[in-house]
């Protein structure tokens, strides 16, 4: 099926950024005339996520700058500018860079209507597919996460932990197990008052890459997705998971990037 990917850009970029909600517990959303940014403590995520699409060269410094010293007056050694290549002026990279932001790697902003997904869930002999129940359950997630892409889980274990226990709601996450080892692990956040829901994570431990695993997490999602009457699935594709979530059916938007400030 055709979409209008310009239509469906205009739509997550008002529904998930002009509109965002606070993404856990314990967050705030803060909207400016130019920006709307999260705010929370500093084991969750803060950063800006829109910026006004009128923004122009004589004011996004000051705009920058405003964010610079709000997050600094909040006592925050970083936060994140995230922002996407349709964003306005078309210089912005270039300001954020003057200053003395980060640029990290740059994502594919990919959506697929849920409709559209298949839900059919095919799994490697001896793997099986749970939910995430308890803080147990986060542990392996963990354990999962780490082997799988080598980096800590410590600030990621703080947020799905308070997701789990405050918000079970809005929080959706999902265990391959091979008897009682976690081999790959990946969540789902659930927008709510939005159509969308966003796939995150996704790592399988080198072992078990290449046995339709990644296939089956995003298909066990998108059921999910569907039960719960969301329209839209929205991910933020490294290079590695683009070309396989292309071919399920996802439609490449943009391209975001993390743009980090840190203080001294």
């Amino acid at each position: 099926m055709n979409h209008d990917h310009a239509a469906l850009l205009t739509l997550f970029d008002r529904e998930m950024r002009e509109h965002a909600r606070p993404d856990g517990p314990g967050v705030r959303v803060e909207r400016t005339g130019d920006v709307v940014r999260q705010v929370g403590a500093a084991d969750d995520w803060n950063g800006v996520v829109w910026s006004a699409p009128d923004l122009d060269p004589a004011r996004a410094d000051s705009v920058i700058e405003a964010q610079v010293v709000r997050y600094t007056a909040l006592g925050h050694d970083e936060f994140e500018w995230k922002l996407y290549a349709h964003d306005r002026p078309a210089d912005l990279a270039r300001r954020l860079l003057a200053a003395g932001f980060e640029a990290e790697e740059p994502e594919t902003l990919l959506v697929a209507p849920v409709s559209e997904l298949s839900t059919r869930v095919a799994l490697p002999d001896g793997v099986r597919l749970r939910t995430v129940r308890d803080a147990d359950d986060v542990e392996l997630m963990a354990r999962a996460h780490e082997r799988a892409f080598g980096s800590d889980w410590s600030r990621l274990r703080h947020q799905v932990l308070a997701r789990l226990t405050e918000d079970p709601d809005g929080f959706v996450g999902v265990l391959a197990m091979a008897g009682d080892e976690p081999v790959s692990s990946a969540r789902m956040e659930l927008y709510r008052g939005t159509g969308f829901a966003g796939l995150w994570g996704g790592g399988t431990v080198e072992a078990w890459r290449g046995k339709g695993l990644y296939r089956a997490l995003v298909a066990f999602r998108a059921q999910i997705a569907a039960e719960r009457g969301y329209g839209y699935l929205q991910v933020d594709a490294t290079d590695m998971s683009a070309p396989i979530l292309r071919r399920l059916g996802f439609l490449a938007l943009s391209t975001t990037t993390p743009y980090v400030h840190r203080s001294g």
